[in-house]
């Protein structure tokens, strides 16, 4: 009886456990589209239009254009780009891509998707798709792993004639990240995220905004994470709870009585 209450009080603690361990692994949530989502894009990394997960941005510009937007995504995240291009009714085949660039401005490649399809002359609208691979919390300097601060997506076409240049077009844009908890946990962290301008921001809060030189203002709902913290901590707590659990009912079944069940003659 014993063995059972202790065996029952374990797989309880590791009911308890498992569930803000299975909630990281399940969709982030995402604000609802309203008036405040961005209607333009811009025409650089300096110039990109910000916006949130879960907004789906808009706007318009002509065939030829580079449009850029910008987004935060943390630690643990694995984002999903997804584009939209509405083209006139009449037009040549065009060829459109959509491409994602961390807060250094490196290109991260699509883990899966359709970052580039093309547009035959009857095709309306065009629908692109970049999955990345999971952000991490720190990395080697020499790698090019995701890692958390702003990311770029920029919008073209590669492949377009001269015909159809500057053709009136339409766009948008959404970006969504699905948490994958510790399974992507590694051992470090990022002093800083990737964040332009967050280097030279003043440390003096107190002192008038223009003393800030931060390039971009746009991060998580919740904040950075530190990235010590993931659910990898709660599944070793729970790992070494268990063992010994085991080795307490292991001792208990093969210590026996401890004195011999029959006294031996002329002992």
């Amino acid at each position: 009886m014993r063995i059972t209450r202790v065996l029952s009080a374990a797989l309880l603690t590791l009911g308890l456990a498992a569930g803000p361990a299975a909630a990281d692994s399940s969709p982030s949530a995402s604000p609802s589209d309203d008036g405040s989502a961005p209607t333009r894009a811009g025409t650089s990394f300096r110039t990109a239009t910000e916006i949130e997960q879960g907004q789906t941005a808009t706007a318009s510009g002509s065939t030829g254009d580079y449009l850029y937007w910008s987004f935060p995504a943390d630690t643990g995240q694995r984002p999903t780009v997804k584009a939209t291009v509405k083209l006139p009714d009449t037009h040549a085949s065009q060829t459109w891509q959509v491409d994602v660039y961390d807060g250094l401005r490196r290109r991260q490649a699509c883990q899966y998707g359709a970052q580039t399809r093309t547009a035959t002359g009857s095709v309306s609208s065009l629908d692109l798709t970049c999955v990345l691979r999971t952000v991490r919390g720190w990395s080697e300097p020499w790698a090019n792993d995701p890692l958390p601060g702003t990311y770029y997506v920029r919008l073209t076409v590669v492949g377009l004639p001269t015909s159809d240049l500057g053709l009136p077009v339409s766009a948008e844009v959404r970006a969504d990240s699905k948490d994958i908890g510790g399974a992507a946990a590694v051992d470090g962290s990022l002093a800083e995220p990737l964040v332009p301008g967050i280097a030279v921001t003043s440390d003096k809060d107190d002192e008038d905004s223009s003393d800030s030189a931060v390039l971009s203002a746009i991060e998580p709902d919740d904040g950075w994470s530190s990235g010590w913290w993931s659910d990898r901590w709660v599944w070793t707590a729970v790992g070494g709870l268990l063992a010994a659990l085991a080795g307490i009912g292991g001792y208990t079944l093969t210590r026996g009585s401890g004195r011999p069940s029959r006294v031996p003659p002329g002992a």
